[in-house]
Formats: structure tokens, sequence, C-alpha cells
């Protein structure tokens, strides 16, 4: 028998929000509430996120992306001391083809700190949209740490 958590879990799992409901609030109330400085805050507050919500693989990683809307995450190549991603899906498209100029520091931030924690690295991460083609590339750039 399951338990009241993981039936919860299951419908939480289960539910959708339209792409103009996930956009208001992602470009629209936060732009106007974080002005200027919001793609700075964002990046900073997926960092967190990514704190908050440990993952283990870039399996995991990508699994995210979808249960959150942020769309479908894939691992295009990986280099020595980078990776590059890409983030395509409905949203992603909604968002670079209604939108002026759609942030996606969010998804960055949190990419750069799971990157990091991963592979034990000081990680950073820059978005790349291409509004023609409804996809976001993102690249994981990271330096060893100083052993401590």
């Amino acid at each position: 028998m399951k338990t009241k958590e993981e039936k919860e879990m299951k419908n939480v799992s289960n539910l959708s929000v339209p792409a103009f409901g996930f956009g208001l609030i992602r470009d629209d109330l936060l732009d106007d509430l974080l002005g200027k400085e919001g793609p700075d805050i964002l990046y900073w507050a997926g960092k967190r996120l990514a704190r908050r919500y440990p993952l283990f693989s870039i399996q995991e990683v990508k699994e995210f992306f979808i249960n959150s809307g942020w769309g479908l995450l894939e691992l295009c190549e990986e280099k020595k001391n980078e990776n590059e991603f890409s983030l395509s899906g409905s949203v992603v498209d909604y968002r670079l083809q209604t939108k002026t100029n759609p942030s996606f520091q969010l998804e960055a931030g949190f990419l750069a700190e799971q990157i990091g924690q991963q592979k034990k690295v000081f990680a950073e991460c820059f978005e790349h949209p291409k509004k023609q083609n409804g996809v976001v590339t993102f690249t994981v750039k990271w330096d060893r740490l100083p052993p401590v």
C-alpha cells in the first residue's frame, strides 16, 4: 500500500501548467519584481535550488528539468573542462517566440551548481538562446577546486 506522501507525489507529477501561466510568472512578474538585476538574481537562485535538490548524475538533472517544466535537456558535447547542453521543448519554444528577451539564467545557475557538485569543481554556465531554432544551448565551464 502506498503512503500518503507517495500518492501526493504521484498527483503532483501528473499536474501541468499552461505555458501562458508559466510565462506570466517567469517572464513578466519576475521581470517586474527583480528589475534589471533579474538575470543575476535568477542565476544565483538556480544555484541555490541545485543545492536544495542535489542530483548525482546527468540523467537525474535531465529528469529534474522535465519534472520542473523547464524543458528537455540534452548533453550535446563533453570536453575536458566544458560541457554543452541543449534545452528544447514547447515551453522553451513558446518563451523564445513570445518574449522579447527571455532569461534562462535560473536554468543556467542550476546547471552550473549541479555540474560543480557532481564533478567537485567550480562551474559557471552561459546561456545561448536561438530563437529561430526554439532551442537554448548552455555551455558549462569549470576549473578544478584547489585542495583544502
